[in-house]
């Protein structure tokens, strides 16, 4: 009687950590039958019930935009913030951004939702498990909920995969009545784990709509989300980090099982491109047919050809729901969004607002970051033949030639003049002027524009212990232009659902594709250099071609695969930069241990002559090793469930 008990009890905690189900996660999603019978049999016992849990199953979506919730922004290389700082408005917790000063840890992982997720897949299956029984649901409608809910299946199963590799695949749901045995699950093998997602994904695809209905149903899935998820996700499985990885040899379960396959041949790393190649091209198809196009701002304020472009590339991600946008988080509450804008944005009011509260400007870039963009020429400074014998840090003030980019007659340094369009549209500096955050916004005059001025006496200097600036660089990306300072406590926020895949993300993973599948000058080679080239071309910049063979110390460095795989990459880094995409990226690339070995640098921000301010200052150095390539699984979760071995290092 006793190991009957206990055997019940082991199953209840593995049911429960592993493929538990929680109905808190919106008010909105709350399933509860007007009688107050929370069944399965009354919540699909009617259309308008059933529709409340389909939401319950978006309901666990992952928060990308919220700067605790999204864990892959704060707590990377790619942002930095004042360690200690005490700001008063509490506008994040700061907990992702341990994870970027080093203090993850198997006890207590920072962005541990494994369980989370669990609950999510759980919740997809009993949807998919009851939909049948909705007397009142059209078959159309029926078919299309269906194909929504193995989207976000697969989604969870996704994001599961990125983080810790390898996952236990729950297709189905476990009984109560299941022998407890079977709830002592193993993590699959990667490839496997990646063909059930896009196996998932295929079954969707074909069954979604192309378009929502209506704007109430903005954020619910479409066929070019689904198609571009899809492509994404098998870029993600044939890339070093998932496709091949012999770091990972020694991750084998409790059966002998190894879970990354460390043999294959040329050929077989090969077909996981190829087929990428395939998913992407199928995508930006379907995305086509939906009228998914970069964006362009199309007129809609008064203002010169150099302002129009940066309002084309600023609001490619902040203008709300635009044509580029193919998916957008609309779980991400818009109140985290703003809390976004208000950590990264600077007090450009300073002289009416001069305490302005919450506006603390303490998240900002690193200058490895700040210097992987691009010169005026589209090619890093270090290939740019008319940087060669220039120092980014030398001085002079802005001329009548730069006005619209820095502040006519201001002393700031070479490395903010002459660079590329998204240097300026998404990058704040000291110096740099700054369009927008005014009622005024038809034909400004240079000397009418809001601008930054960080260095000690500035308005934007550093002025308190926990008040930026941190680099002396700002995310003017993720700032709308029509926010405003209304009064003295006042900031009035445009926030934006966060954009999870827009059209650029797309055409460079399948640039990148192409590339990894046959180099440079294969079959589909035009295809490469036409998308690339498309994303450049909106950021107002040669082709790749034109730009090294023109420019560069090293003419036709695009012929050789090895080199244009590293002009792709950096052509993602800068155009999907503060986007949650950077973190990923160099994981899979596996290059993240280089790249955090450059060091976090900003410069002298609390000195006020330019030639003192205008020094590296290493802020920090960052460690990074294997076993940072993925997340740590809970001890405790190990502790219930033996079979589920640790991740390589943890």
């Amino acid at each position: 009687m006793k190991n009957t008990i206990k055997n019940i009890k082991l199953k209840i905690l593995l049911l429960f950590t592993l493929t538990s189900f929680s109905m808190s996660c919106n008010k909105y999603l709350d399933i509860v039958p007007d009688d107050g019978l929370a069944t399965l049999e009354s919540a699909f016992s009617l259309r308008s019930t059933a529709i409340r849990y389909l939401y319950t199953c978006y309901g666990f979506m992952t928060s990308e935009g919220n700067l605790d919730g999204d864990h892959g922004y704060m707590s990377g290389d790619e942002l930095w913030s004042i360690i200690d700082r005490r700001e008063s408005g509490g506008i994040w917790g700061g907990g992702m951004f341990n994870m970027a000063r080093g203090f993850q840890t198997a006890s207590s992982p920072y962005g541990n939702d494994w369980s989370g997720m669990y609950e999510g897949i759980r919740a997809c299956n009993i949807m998919l498990e009851n939909i049948d029984k909705v007397p009142d649901l059209p078959e159309w409608e029926k078919v299309q909920w269906i194909a929504e809910t193995k989207f976000l299946k697969a989604y969870y199963h996704f994001h599961l995969i990125k983080k810790w590799g390898p996952i236990p695949i729950v297709k189905e749901n476990l009984s109560i009545n299941a022998d407890v045995e079977e709830f002592k699950v193993y993590r699959d093998p990667i490839d496997e784990c990646f063909d059930y997602v896009i196996e998932l994904l295929n079954e969707a695809i074909p069954d979604l709509a192309m378009k929502v209905q209506s704007r109430d149903e903005l954020g619910r899935i479409t066929r070019p989300i689904a198609a571009s998820l899809k492509a994404k996700v098998m870029v993600y499985a044939a890339s070093p980090l998932f496709n091949n990885n012999r770091d990972q040899a020694g991750l084998i379960d409790k059966n002998g099982k190894q879970l990354f396959k460390t043999d294959k041949t040329p050929e077989e790393v090969k077909k996981r491109w190829d087929d990428a190649v395939l998913a992407c091209k199928e995508a930006i198809t379907i995305c086509d047919e939906a009228s998914h196009i970069l964006f362009t701002h199309q007129g809609r304020v008064s203002i010169n050809d150099t302002l129009k472009l940066q309002l084309d590339i600023r609001n490619a991600i902040t203008e709300k729901w635009n044509p580029e946008i193919i998916w957008a988080n609309a779980h991400t509450s818009l109140g985290a969004n703003g809390n976004l804008q208000r950590a990264a944005s600077p007090n450009l009011q300073y002289e009416q607002y001069p305490d302005m509260p919450t506006l603390y400007n303490h998240i900002q870039p690193p200058l490895k970051i700040v210097d992987q963009f691009y010169t005026n020429h589209g090619i890093p400074m270090e290939n740019d033949l008319e940087w060669i014998n220039i120092d980014p840090l030398n001085l002079r003030a802005g001329g009548e030639k730069d006005r619209w980019y820095i502040r006519p007659g201001y002393v700031t340094a070479e490395m903010n003049y002459n660079r590329e369009p998204r240097f300026y549209a998404w990058l704040g500096f000291d110096g740099g002027q700054w369009y927008g955050q005014k009622p005024e916004v038809n034909d400004p005059k240079p000397s009418d524009m809001f601008w930054v001025a960080s260095r000690v006496g500035g308005n934007q200097q550093k002025k308190g212990h926990d008040w930026g600036p941190v680099s002396g660089y700002y995310l003017k990306k993720v700032i709308h232009y029509q926010n405003r300072q209304s009064s003295a406590t006042g900031y009035d926020i445009i926030s934006y659902p966060w954009p999870m895949i827009r059209v650029a993300d797309l055409y460079l993973l399948y640039a990148e594709a192409i590339n990894e599948s046959e180099g440079p000058t294969g079959a589909n080679s035009s295809e490469l250099f036409k998308y690339i080239d498309l994303v450049r071309e909106r950021a107002g910049l040669p082709g790749v071609k034109e730009a090294w063979d023109k420019y560069s110390n090293s003419p036709r460095r695009y012929a050789n695969l090895n080199n244009m795989r590293d002009i792709i990459h950096r052509e993602r880094l800068i155009e999907l930069s503060f986007e949650s995409n950077r973190y990923w990226d160099i994981r899979r690339w596996k290059k993240a241990a280089s790249e955090y070995d450059k060091g976090m640098y900003g410069l002298k921000i609390t000195e006020s002559k330019p030639e003192e301010y205008y020094q590296k200052v290493l802020m920090t150095s960052q460690k990074f090793s294997m076993k940072d390539y993925f997340w740590p699984i809970q001890i405790s979760l190990i502790e219930q469930n033996p079979n589920l071995v640790q991740n390589t290092g943890w």
